[in-house]
């Protein structure tokens, strides 16, 4: 696990370690409330035809992200 990248460009079974979270105010605070904290595993699960919603395992639950929302989150692979 050296590479790091944007969670919003991982494949449907890959997953990686959060590292950072790069949103602020109230986005931030709402991904850390779903648990996208640093050091979480997250997995990408299923994506859209459209590729945008994207659903996420993390900590047992699945999330479905926007695009724009898992690109402000930083990941190890």
């Amino acid at each position: 696990m050296n590479k790091e990248c944007c969670m919003a460009s991982l494949t449907i079974g890959e997953s990686g370690i959060i590292k950072a979270l790069t949103a602020v105010g109230a986005m931030r605070r709402r991904l850390q409330d779903m648990g996208f904290i640093e050091g979480a595993k997250v997995e990408c699960i299923l994506k859209s035809p459209s590729g945008d919603p994207v659903a996420f395992c993390i900590r047992g639950a699945v999330i479905a992200l926007r695009r724009e929302d898992s690109e402000r989150i930083i990941i190890a692979m």
